[in-house]
């Protein structure tokens, strides 16, 4: 008997999950069961949006594609996901009309989730009920509405998503709007026009979090001066180890710090990795000497011809592996710049395409965490990581509204 049990071992091991044999895995269950894993951005609305039109009011949101979506309610539940603000982004090349009207759509699909699946998700707006869902066994879901351009220059529309649920206002996305500079476009203001102050002022007085990702450089310390409250960067990692302007400087870190905000951490490769933003710029610059209308392409006018240069300079520029280290690497930063009080997460999982090996979906948030603790991180901290910084900022918040 002893024999046969011995020999069903090595069988029993395979039938186990990786997480299972992880020897972290008992620290990971006993820290996120006191504090809620919160991820700042998640783009799952806007990527059902794109890929399954009106089937997603209606479709099995349990298990996808995970060649097509980061994110389901298995996997969610398998990462250990405690709350997640969910992004209502919509494109900032459309009219800012448009965007109201397909912002409010967005909004509507982030309330079905919890109408469709009350077991599994509970939308929240504050740091209380986060804390209350939790303890139910349900994903506290709460509302981003990623790009000033989605309030169409009207504090009015901002209330308005904010007596929807919304719980944060990205200053800006991929484009300069008439009161705020964005990270990834040409500079019109030097920073927060007046009525931009006042957006923040009125964020501020609502309670919800002033959210400084994909701003410019200039706009974040404008806004860290002017907000009463915490801010955060739902999804941005640190300028020193990859130099794009999506990223934070470590002298807006330490302004970030001064004000009490968390900068949550991005799985994207591009923002990860130096080397592959490097690649992914150089590869643009391929595609656009082959095919650069009218006459510059040296393949225009030949999409086959195109494609073969392209696939002959990705086999002579392999793309650079980009690893949960690296991700690791940005967390220790922030902590070390900022200090750990300071840094959380910020997946922005389903609104990127290339991840980091390891991080591959919504079920992966314990693999970063092992990391960290490889590295030694203690559960305190760990927790601080995990939720305990962005529900610090959320209380904080919701205390400058009460004051008035």
């Amino acid at each position: 008997m002893i024999l046969l049990r011995l020999a069903a071992l090595p069988l029993l091991a395979l039938a186990l999950p990786a997480y299972a044999a992880d020897p972290y895995a008992a620290r990971i269950d006993r820290v996120l069961k006191a504090t809620p894993l919160i991820d700042g951005h998640n783009d799952w609305p806007e990527a059902l949006a794109e890929k399954a039109k009106e089937a997603r009011w209606s479709m099995d949101l349990t298990h996808l594609d995970p060649q097509t979506y980061h994110t389901d309610i298995a996997r969610l539940r398998a990462g250990h996901i405690g709350g997640q603000f969910w992004s209502v982004w919509v494109s900032a090349d459309l009219p800012e009309l448009q965007q109201v009207k397909d912002t409010l759509e967005q909004i509507a699909l982030v309330h079905s989730l919890a109408e469709r699946y009350p077991r599994d998700f509970q939308l929240v707006s504050t740091a209380a009920q986060v804390r209350a869902a939790h303890k139910a066994g349900r994903i506290a879901s709460m509302i981003g509405v990623e790009g000033g351009g989605q309030i169409d220059g009207s504090l009015a529309v901002l209330r308005a998503y904010h007596d929807l649920g919304a719980s944060y206002l990205t200053l800006t996305h991929s484009k300069t709007i008439a009161w705020a500079d964005s990270a990834t476009d040409d500079p019109q203001h030097g920073g927060l026009t007046p009525f931009g102050k006042d957006v923040v002022r009125e964020l501020n007085r609502l309670g919800m979090l002033v959210d400084l990702s994909h701003v410019s450089e200039k706009m974040m310390l404008d806004a860290l001066a002017q907000s009463r409250a915490p801010v955060i960067f739902s999804h941005s990692n640190a300028r020193a180890l990859c130099d794009t302007p999506r990223n934070v400087s470590d002298a807006v870190l330490r302004k970030v710090a001064e004000n009490g905000g968390v900068v949550m951490v991005n799985f994207a490769a591009q923002y990860v990795s130096e080397a592959r933003r490097v690649w992914g710029a150089d590869r643009s610059a391929e595609i656009t000497r082959n095919n650069a209308p009218p006459f510059g392409g040296l393949h225009i006018g030949d999409p086959e011809g195109a494609r073969a240069a392209l696939a002959a300079w990705e086999k002579a520029h392999p793309e650079p592996v980009v690893t949960i280290g690296q991700v690791a690497d940005h967390v220790e930063h922030i902590a070390k710049i900022a200090g750990v009080d300071h840094v959380g997460i910020g997946s922005d999982f389903d609104g990127v395409g290339a991840l980091p090996q390891g991080l591959s979906g919504v079920d992966t948030y314990p693999a970063l965490l092992a990391e960290l603790m490889r590295r030694g991180w203690s559960d305190a901290d760990i927790a601080k990581l995990a939720g305990g910084n962005v529900l610090r900022v959320m209380e904080a918040a919701e205390k400058v509204a009460h004051a008035g």
